[in-house]
């Protein structure tokens, strides 16, 4: 530990008042590949140890960052439950009283609906404090979870979002008190994404270009406007492929759009992998084509690797795209202006280095984890003194 580092962590301690890790609580739906189930798995890992001692609870035990989770020595708390209306209810409900207690939990942060479940009883356990994380448009959300999520909105310290495009939809669209709500960016692994020259993984190992997205596939992230602006410029560099790494359902309605537009042997479908940075290296230009969007780790992950990307206008994406100073922006839902940016940049070498090189500079300097680790603990520590002053 550097001597700064060391300084830092005295007044830390110093200000909060705590000599011992304060045990902290953050919970998620499930540990699998989504994109909030990373931010909870990279906060958890990163977070400074001699500050916080941080423990997870998820509904369903296994998934990709359950492993990563459980590799790291992160405490992981299954909580079983399937429904608010299942017999199981209460009794694992005891069961995260049982832990709570057991460990001392001092701070509950739910980053997803799970906060529905899990805030009442931390709030009758009179755990100090309890935030709630808006990570997403609740438009996206079934009409009665987005009621639920409202109520807890009422019993929360904070609610914790990561876009300025978010804190506004909070104030703006669910009512709630700027001084109730706090901002912390998404951070990337710079020890694993960034910029390398590398062989193309399998799939695309003959590709000449590569048009690609990482994501969870599911109806807000538009894919099938990817396709069909991909059918409209594929004829500009032969052997050119469109790559979609990613699970969710959509993807027969995914490749059935695929044939029809007769891109069966130029779209490339890879599952969820954890190799999630070799795909990256492989990819040309990287669009986000989101019809509604928070700040996507997908594209943040590809603009800290090199890719040259494109985004739609919508969320937090301007907010790391910039105006068209990382990458280009175009209209959601307009074919015609997606494709005319992929055909600006599938013509354009340099320009596209000169995006890929700001990006990854920019990921690595403004929007490393450690920073965003660094953030969500000062937040912790002030909802924690603020408690205690009251």
């Amino acid at each position: 530990m550097t001597a700064t580092l060391q300084s830092r962590t005295v007044v830390h301690k110093f200000i909060s008042g705590l000599e011992e890790p304060t045990p902290i609580l953050m919970t998620v739906r499930e540990l699998h590949h989504g994109g909030i189930e990373r931010d909870v798995t990279k906060i958890a890992m990163e977070i400074d140890r001699s500050r916080f001692e941080p423990h997870v609870a998820s509904y369903r035990a296994g998934g990709m960052r359950f492993e990563e989770l459980r590799r790291a020595g992160v405490p992981i708390l299954h909580l079983p439950l399937s429904s608010l209306k299942s017999p199981s209810t209460v009794s694992v409900a005891m069961r995260m009283r049982r832990y709570v207690r057991e460990h001392g939990i001092r701070l509950v942060h739910a980053y997803d609906s799970s906060a529905v479940f899990v805030l009442p009883i931390a709030r009758a356990l009179r755990v100090p404090a309890v935030l709630s994380s808006t990570l997403g448009n609740r438009n996206l959300m079934d009409r009665r979870t987005r009621r639920q999520v409202r109520w807890t909105d009422k019993i929360v310290d904070a609610v914790v979002v990561n876009c300025e495009a978010m804190r506004r939809h909070m104030i703006d669209d669910e009512h709630i008190s700027s001084a109730r709500i706090e901002l912390c960016y998404n951070g990337v692994d710079s020890a694993q994404f960034y910029p390398a020259a590398a062989r193309k993984p399998a799939p695309v190992a003959n590709a000449s270009f590569v048009v690609g997205a990482v994501c969870v596939l599911r109806p807000e992230k538009a894919l099938d406007l990817l396709q069909e602006a991909f059918a409209w410029v594929r004829h500009l560099k032969p052997g050119m492929k469109l790559l979609i790494v990613g699970s969710g359902p959509e993807l027969p309605r995914l490749e059935a759009n695929s044939r029809r537009l007769g891109l069966q042997d130029d779209c490339i479908f890879v599952p969820a992998t954890p190799l999630v940075p070799q795909f990256l290296r492989a990819i040309d230009i990287f669009v986000l084509c989101s019809h509604s969007e928070a700040f996507s780790n997908g594209l943040l992950e590809a603009m800290a690797c090199g890719c040259a990307v494109v985004g739609s206008r919508v969320g937090g994406t301007p907010e790391l795209i910039g105006n068209d100073e990382r990458g280009l922006l175009f209209q959601p839902g307009d074919v015609h202006d997606l494709a005319a940016k992929l055909v600006l940049l599938i013509g354009n070498e340099q320009r596209r280095r000169q995006f890929g090189a700001l990006g990854a500079e920019f990921a690595r300097r403004e929007l490393s984890i450690e920073i965003a680790a660094g953030r969500m603990a000062e937040i912790y520590e002030t909802v924690l003194r603020r408690k205690r002053a009251s």
